[in-house]
């Protein structure tokens, strides 16, 4: 009797995480097909002389103990956290410190904001009682919907500091008006903050009595402290496991399209796949098939076998891009001034989301701090400049160049370095890196309820459930999928109810 194969569209960790787990748990073969050259979707390390790249920034963390051991099955944690040659293995995991903060009005912010005394001199007394005020209104009278994120917004923090701190951020990430986006959104990645959260975790400081563990089960996603990372960035440990794949008889192919799904009788039969050097697909085989590629590429697979409503569906799915600039300076002009010791006084940040309306730049990461392995040389500062845009649009357009002294003006304008401390630079363009939560989303259950009538079809993943996921929830996606079918189950209830389990969501 021939083995069964399990064809898995895509590379990323929803991709490898079911290869894993089928090789561990049945006899299937599971064969990955990935579109690019590279190995961990997003969560991918970019190398450049000697710098390494993490896109998006990625801590590995998870309030699910199934992720949380998976990640330690691979990586265990490292038993120092010394610096460069002292730390004496390759594949373990640093224990690091989050530090996350806002940049706006010339100043740093907690992220979440505190109740620091800092934070009421930054913003003055009226600004504060403005805040107070609203967020009380909010509380007794709240508005009666709460169909799009401006509502959600609001009724949890109040109309003020909705306005203050979330509202023109995120018309920079989306590049659309809150009011567009869905509710739906603020509920799957912000559902357990809260003011109240916010208040006792200040207290909890005041008491010296945080949760430094690294579960921090009682801890609010957005207020964790500790998270683990690869010593060589997120795309490190991706890259073992694909390894372990291919050793234990699994195959991963790279540079290899899924043009088009075979589709009979309520079963996928197989797939076409088009190599970079093909010239005509190849028909691949299969027993089950799991997709993480983008919703809307894999109904336009489907030929004419798919419904039009859902067609058209899956043609109104919007994704949001960006562009990373890695950009090497001999170092920074703003000063740490806070009470962390940091090498040649570094801000201690991960990374600063830049809330000024005078530049395009989004988020700044500070790969020096998410591990010092990064960065070739100590002496420098390794940065990450991240700018939402549109594939296509006017800016993703630009030459490398352009871009690139856009970002270094960006700095300079908020006053972070120097140009010409400006050392060297690379641009990398990453599309669909967020599904969005407007355009023909509000009908996406059209398309998933064509989809889940598939039995051998299993979508997983941040595209392929058009899910905003991080990537813990990303695998526990691809971890359901892979139960199913040890079951015999075929329905996908399992999969698509993760995003509403709270305990599950992850909020950067």
């Amino acid at each position: 009797m021939a083995q069964k194969k399990a064809i898995i569209f895509g590379a990323g960790p929803a991709g490898l995480t079911a290869a894993y787990e089928l090789l561990k748990r049945t006899d299937v073969k599971p064969v990955i097909y990935e579109m690019t050259g590279d190995i961990g979707g997003i969560a991918k390390t970019v190398h450049y002389k000697g710098n390494r790249i993490d896109i998006g920034g990625h801590r590995f963390f998870s309030k699910s103990d199934r992720v949380m051991q998976w990640w330690l099955n691979i990586f265990p944690l490292s038993e120092t956290d010394a610096p460069f040659s002292l730390e004496r293995s390759d594949k373990v995991m640093l224990v690091r410190n989050r530090i996350s903060r806002i940049y706006y009005l010339r100043h740093f912010f907690e992220y979440p904001i505190s109740l620091q005394s800092s934070t009421f001199l930054k913003l003055g007394i009226g600004k504060i009682a403005a805040m107070a005020l609203s967020y009380i209104q909010a509380k007794v009278w709240p508005l009666k919907k709460e169909d799009n994120l401006e509502e959600f917004f609001i009724n949890r923090f109040g109309r003020v500091l909705y306005a203050t701190f979330f509202k023109h951020y995120t018309q920079k990430v989306w590049g659309v008006s809150c009011r567009r986006i869905s509710a739906e959104w603020g509920r799957q990645r912000i559902k357990s903050l809260s003011i109240t959260k916010i208040v006792l975790t200040a207290l909890k400081k005041i008491l010296f009595v945080p949760d430094v563990s690294l579960e921090q089960k009682k801890t609010a996603t957005s207020l964790i402290t500790r998270f683990m990372y690869p010593k060589f960035g997120p795309g490190q440990l991706w890259e073992e496991v694909a390894r372990i794949v291919r050793q234990r008889g699994g195959e991963i192919h790279l540079k290899c399209k899924v043009i088009a799904v075979n589709y009979r009788g309520g079963r996928v039969t197989g797939i076409q796949v088009k190599g970079e050097n093909d010239k005509e697909p190849t028909v691949v085989d299969g027993d089950y098939f799991l997709s993480t590629m983008p919703i809307k590429e894999l109904i336009c697979g489907f030929g004419g076998e798919v419904p039009s409503a859902a067609r058209q569906v899956a043609d109104g799915l919007i994704y949001r891009d960006f562009i990373t600039v890695g950009l090497l300076v001999k170092k920074l002009t703003i000063k740490n001034t806070t009470a962390i010791k940091t090498y040649n006084d570094l801000i201690p940040d991960t990374w600063v989301y830049v809330q000024e309306r005078d530049v395009k730049l989004g988020r700044i990461q500070v790969f020096n701090n998410w591990s010092p392995y990064l960065v070739k040389d100590k002496d420098t500062v390794w940065l990450g400049l991240e700018f939402f845009c549109y594939e296509g649009d006017r800016f993703w357009r630009r030459s490398d160049g352009d871009i690139t002294q856009f970002a270094v003006q960006d700095l300079i304008t908020i006053g972070f370095i120097d140009r010409d401390d400006v050392l060297d630079s690379v641009v990398i363009r990453m599309p669909k890196a967020y599904p969005a939560y407007f355009g023909s989303y509000k009908d996406i259950d059209v398309v998933r309820s064509f989809v889940n009538g598939i039995d051998n079809l299993f979508l997983i993943g941040r595209n392929g459930m058009h899910q905003y996921n991080n990537m813990d929830h990303s695998m526990l996606t691809a971890m359901a999928a892979v139960d199913n079918i040890v079951k015999g189950v075929t329905s996908k209830e399992n999969i698509w109810g993760l995003h509403e389990t709270k305990e599950y969501i992850e909020s950067e």
